[in-house]
């Protein structure tokens, strides 16, 4: 087994665990918050836009089942890259479309991903995703973990992130 790590913001946490949960190879993941001022940021506080953190998924995964590729392909799929600090009616910088890197080999590849989609001109306007280094990172509090599994019946869970699982399913496979 080799472990590896890599962290992603692609709109609200909740979504991103809940779908990087159904690919094989994935060990574990955490929601929290990087690349802000604050130290030790609340739900709140992140919420608030004024921390500078954006809501992320930190995955571990099995490089030796799943690659760093496959993590980025369905991270540029499952949400819009072109839109900027909003995924759907999340919106604020929190919300951003980033991928934090964790070594220069992710960085070259997240990018040489970024400047294939563009040149392919998979979507109708310029990906804004942002590439960089993961300098912070706090977990987020607990009853964010596995909130989908823990919640599947909450408004935002049935409207917003089932949709997304499914499409993710639908796509990819289960697992």
């Amino acid at each position: 087994m080799a472990l590896k790590e890599a962290t992603f913001g692609m709109g609200c946490f909740w979504c991103t665990e809940a779908i990087f949960s159904n690919l094989e190879g994935v060990i574990a993941i955490h929601p929290g918050y990087a690349g802000g001022h604050i130290k030790n940021p609340s739900y709140k506080e992140v919420c608030s836009g004024r921390t500078g953190h954006i809501e992320v998924s930190r995955i571990t995964y099995d490089d030796t089942i799943v690659s760093f590729e496959k993590l980025l392909e369905v991270f540029w799929y499952m949400h819009d890259p072109t839109s900027i600090d909003k995924q759907g009616n999340d919106i604020g910088e929190q919300y951003k479309s980033i991928v934090f890197y964790h070594d220069e080999e992710q960085k070259e590849l997240t990018e040489k991903y970024k400047e294939r989609i563009n040149h392919l001109g998979v979507y109708d306007k310029p990906i804004v995703t942002e590439i960089r280094p993961l300098t912070t990172y706090y977990p987020a509090e607990e009853n964010h973990k596995a909130y989908f599994d823990n919640n599947p019946d909450q408004p935002y869970c049935a409207m917003v992130i089932r949709p997304k699982v499914e499409k993710f399913q639908k796509i990819f496979g289960k697992k």
